[in-house]
């Protein structure tokens, strides 16, 4: 899920410039939100094997902060990076306290959801069929995302916008509306991309730092501003944190860092630079 808060991190910067340090609070709040939106629901009867609706749900619900946060970073549009990032991670110190306010400050967690579609044997290990319909969907929300924005007429506009604002807007785009959608979509993905990732760990306060970082680390891999590269950089850090973990968990940041300086040493502008939205 990791890609999706990184697709949103780099649609947000595609159109608005905005280098945007919130998005991994987003994934938070869609934690949350998933596992208040399926505790409620399977209190009122909701089937087991249904709870990913709620946390679909539940994370698409989260998205309503999008406009008015969208309204706010309006105004910094034009300014330089120093003062976006500045108010971008006031707004994470906030979201991680409008969370310790909401849900507390102690771990939450969905017992029994993980497990709830049973285990599969793939290649001599056992895995959780549930990481099976992760995957699936965010391989689904990644090929939606590449049609919609490759085969939609909103999608030629987000990326005539990305490639030049100026000139989408004297052809008659209104830039406020595209900012707004994107800006709204950017965190759709995000409370997403944490709703569904919550039955395999638990939701913590301050898990939009980890978040943050790791989604810059899969942005300055793949390069700023392109869906491609968002994708792969996200396969490259999930792998390496796979490998890490089964064989020297220590190192598990430290391999993401290593590979981050050795992109940023030969290929500065990241693996799919030039490559648009």
């Amino acid at each position: 899920m990791l890609f999706l808060v990184a697709a949103g991190l780099q649609l947000v910067f595609g159109v608005q410039k905005i280098l945007n340090l919130a998005c991994g609070s987003f994934y938070a709040l869609g934690a949350y939100a998933g596992v208040t939106a399926v505790t409620w629901a399977l209190g009122h009867g909701l089937p087991a094997p249904l709870f990913v609706l709620a946390l679909l749900a539940g994370g698409l619900a989260v998205a309503v902060i999008g406009p008015p946060l969208e309204w706010l970073l309006r105004t910094i549009d034009d300014r330089d990076e120093s003062f976006q990032l500045l108010l971008t991670f006031a707004l994470v110190l906030m979201l991680e306290d409008v969370i310790r306010f909401v849900w507390g400050t102690a771990p939450v967690q969905l017992r029994g959801a993980y497990l709830v579609y049973g285990q599969v044997t793939v290649a001599g290990s056992t895995l959780p069929v549930y990481n099976l319909v992760v995957i699936a969907a965010g391989g689904l929300i990644a090929l939606g995302m590449g049609l919609g924005l490759t085969r939609t007429r909103f999608g030629r506009i987000v990326r005539a916008t990305a490639e030049n604002r100026e000139m989408s807007a004297a052809l008659g785009v209104d830039r406020r509306r595209v900012s707004r959608r994107v800006f709204t979509l950017g965190v759709a993905l995000g409370t997403v991309g944490g709703a569904l990732v919550i039955p395999a760990t638990a939701a913590v306060s301050e898990m939009a730092i980890e978040v943050i970082v790791e989604a810059f680390a899969v942005v300055v891999i793949g390069g700023l501003g392109s869906m491609r590269g968002a994708f792969v950089g996200a396969l490259v850090v999930g792998l390496l944190k796979a490998a890490a973990v089964a064989t020297w968990p220590e190192v598990e940041m430290l391999a993401i860092y290593a590979v981050v300086i050795g992109v940023l040493v030969l290929r500065p502008a990241g693996l799919f630079a030039g490559a648009t939205s």
